[in-house]
């Protein structure tokens, strides 16, 4: 997959997830072989009024590159300008979200609400294409509903107005994250266009992340929650690809050790009670599969502090660890 300077093979990308992908999560999936990563979708009319919580989420660090920031609004000139204030921040990417199907976003004209709107949908992305000299990809889904599926005239669009790369969420927004993806779609958008393809939706395995490439022909594959219930799949689909055969689980300590070290990045990146509180959506990810996991979680819920989180994890590995 090559986007302007940009190349990878068989890339596995993270997911932009609202509330989810902020920079410690992200360091942690890039630590795990994440080949690209988006940030939280960023909202156009906040960045362009000034807001200063949501101009964070466009910050980053050298080590995550390549990684694309995404902006996200249904009105034009908020677009362009939001356009130009992330590439202010250097990014390798800019994405424009025209997936998101929650009601706030959708029914707004925004995110996957521009499926509705297809001649706005053209505007937008070819004023951000204008508007920036950063390469620009954008995202979204098969249609609004099963009867309104035109994925294939939206890709068609997209290149003509100089998006780079396109990703598919292979559901319609009606389904939201509901309901059987469709992958089917990917091979008549690859017949259509030339530029590349990522697909996206319901990826959570190592196997899903080979299938995908397997029957689809894309040229890259995009893991949202997979990546939230399993931070290690990057280097298992890794693995899985190049040889064939699965890495076993992640070992209690292994499951410990790498929420430790989340817990210091999120401390350090967003201070003590922020960065531990927001923390806690994390915790049944790192800690699936292990003995008595929910009593563990509920007992982490109900720190602010970092100290004992660490000093509970390591009683529970001193009991639990085999040995």
């Amino acid at each position: 997959m090559k986007i302007g300077s940009l190349t990878i093979e068989q890339g596995i990308v993270l997911a932009p997830m609202e509330d989810v992908t902020d920079l410690p999560f992200r360091l942690i999936c890039k630590r795990m072989g994440a080949d690209l990563m988006y940030t939280e979708f960023v909202n156009s009319d906040g960045l362009v009024r000034g807001n200063v919580k949501t101009q964070k989420k466009m910050s980053f660090l050298e080590e995550e590159r390549p990684i694309g920031i995404q902006i996200y609004g249904g009105d034009v000139a908020a677009m362009e300008g939001a356009a130009r204030l992330a590439e202010s921040y250097c990014p390798d990417l800019i994405d424009i979200n025209c997936g998101c199907w929650v009601r706030d976003v959708a029914m707004r004209g925004a995110g996957a609400g521009l499926l509705r709107d297809l001649p706005r949908m053209e505007q937008i992305a070819s004023t951000v294409v204008r508007a920036v000299k950063t390469p620009v990809t954008l995202k979204t889904r098969l249609g609004w509903d099963a009867g309104s599926i035109r994925i294939v005239d939206v890709a068609r669009m997209c290149e003509q107005v100089g998006i780079q790369a396109l990703t598919v969420h292979c559901r319609t927004r009606e389904q939201g994250h509901r309901g059987t993806v469709d992958f089917s779609w990917i091979p008549r958008i690859k017949e259509a266009v030339s530029i590349p393809i990522i697909v996206n939706g319901d990826i959570v395995t190592p196997e899903d992340v080979r299938n995908a490439f397997a029957t689809t022909g894309c040229d890259a594959v995009m893991v949202g929650r997979g990546a939230v219930s399993n931070p290690w799949i990057f280097r298992q689909a890794k693995h899985y690809l190049a040889t064939g055969a699965l890495l076993p689980e992640p070992t209690i300590e292994e499951r410990v050790a790498l929420l430790k070290e989340h817990l210091l990045l999120a401390v350090e990146h967003k201070g003590e009670r922020t960065g531990v509180i927001e923390l806690r959506k994390h915790y049944s990810g790192f800690l699936r599969g292990m003995p008595h996991v929910s009593k563990i979680r509920n007992e982490l819920m109900q720190f602010t502090q970092a100290e004992p989180i660490f000093e509970h994890l390591t009683r529970f590995l001193e009991f639990y660890s085999p040995g």
